[in-house]
């Protein structure tokens, strides 16, 4: 029987000249051999040495990605956080959540306050780039929370425009402070934290590694999974699938729109629309997101057939509320990419990991890309995802989003 041969074979493993033969009760030949005689223990040899230790396995991207977002959790609570680099630990407030009796407890527990800030919004008040990504400025006794925001928060530049003088430091930043910075990023706070240098932290204060915040979005990106599918008939696209997609982070999820499902050995036509609550759902005339995504699905059916990534990244991923705050200051006469870098942002910080691999969940390699936007050409051939082509994507202005399309093509993109 098949559990006899199994019995057999695993008594044989230790054989070490193998040769075929039958042995009774099989009627197949199987390999064994002569059984090796056992070693004599030799007295001289002494004890055995210990085998040596084999190292802690590194930890799964579940728990380093887990405890970013606990960390971006106790941010937007207004709690502090501890970022540990080496032997290195920096306590981290938002400046945006943070309340007065923070910073008063703040003072109490860490020496040397620094208020630190992203080159974008430090350009905007004139302060000098001394050390890279970002600079710190000290906080004085009797600075008070209301002030710290003020110059974090831009939307009442205009209202106080007097700040400043500023020095930054000179000195090299810890590496706690950069990764702070990023941190209130993916909480979708203003990119502004006060930050201090401490000897030891508390038990009940989150503790975090600074590198598992740099390697957040790649992490994330490697536990993305298919969640569930379903059919969903849409208007003009009746054979669609809608497909979603979440990381091990438990943030919000991404879905996938596939249309007449292309096979796999040729590129698909395919879109990358990040999410516009104000453009697709309410249909904002400020920008061309509702068109686009509308017109991106009626293009694919009449294509017959392709697929629509529609990503978690809102507002080129600053996040609502941000793009809100950018939304006040272009009502003060800033373009949308002056808004995005008075805020403190970089012009564009959406991440195109997600979307190669959901492209490549769905067994796609290769896409004929609708854009306008040859970065995000480049952006997903970055990340291992041919670009067969660039189909253009424009649909006509009107007298509210004429301006914005227009700093697009200033940008770069090819109307």
């Amino acid at each position: 029987s098949t559990r006899r041969t199994r019995l057999a074979l695993g008594i044989l493993i230790p054989y070490v000249r193998c040769g075929q033969t039958t042995l009774p009760g099989f009627s197949l030949p199987v390999y064994v051999g002569t059984m090796a005689p056992s070693p004599r223990p030799n007295p001289r040899r002494g004890k055995r040495k210990p085998a040596p230790r084999q190292r802690p396995r590194k930890r799964k991207a579940v728990q380093s990605i887990g405890s970013v977002e606990r960390a971006a959790h106790a941010l937007r609570e207004g709690k502090p956080v501890a970022v540990k680099s080496g032997r290195e630990i920096v306590i981290v407030y938002a400046v945006e959540t943070m309340s007065g009796a923070k910073l008063s407890a703040a003072r109490k527990t860490a020496k040397h306050l620094r208020l630190v800030l992203t080159h974008a919004r430090a350009r905007t008040l004139k302060i000098r780039l001394y050390t890279p990504d970002a600079i710190a400025l000290p906080i004085d006794a009797k600075d008070r929370v209301e002030k710290l925001r003020a110059i974090a928060d831009p939307t009442d530049d205009m209202a106080e425009p007097m700040k400043g003088p500023f020095e930054a430091e000179r000195a090299k930043l810890p590496v706690g402070f950069l990764a702070g910075i990023k941190l209130a990023k993916l909480s979708g706070l203003l990119p502004a934290i006060v930050a201090a240098r401490i000897a030891k932290t508390d038990s009940n204060i989150v503790t975090i590694g600074a590198r598992d915040i740099a390697d957040y979005e790649g992490e994330a990106a490697k536990t993305l999974k298919i969640v569930t599918r379903a059919r969903v008939p849409l208007e003009g696209a009746e054979k669609t699938e809608l497909i979603a997609f979440r990381s091990a982070d438990g943030g919000p999820e991404h879905y996938a729109i596939l249309i007449n499902a292309p096979s796999t050995r040729a590129p698909i036509l395919a879109r990358l629309h990040s999410e516009c609550f104000t453009g697709d759902l309410l249909g904002s005339l400020k920008c061309d997101c509702g068109p686009q995504l509308r017109g991106a699905i009626d293009a694919i059916a009449k294509n017959g057939g392709g697929m629509l990534l529609y990503l978690a990244q809102e507002g080129r991923g600053i996040g609502l509320i941000n793009k809100l705050r950018a939304y006040r200051l272009q009502d003060q006469g800033f373009d949308t990419l002056q808004a995005n870098e008075r805020l403190g942002f970089e012009i564009d910080e959406r991440l195109y990991g997600i979307a190669a691999k959901m492209l490549k969940l769905l067994g796609y390699g290769a896409v004929r890309l609708m854009t306008n936007n040859p970065d995000k050409v480049s952006a997903l051939e970055k990340y291992g995802v041919t670009v067969a082509e660039r189909v253009p994507h424009t649909f006509p202005t009107n007298a509210h989003n004429a301006g914005y399309i227009a700093t697009k093509a200033r940008a770069g993109h090819q109307f």
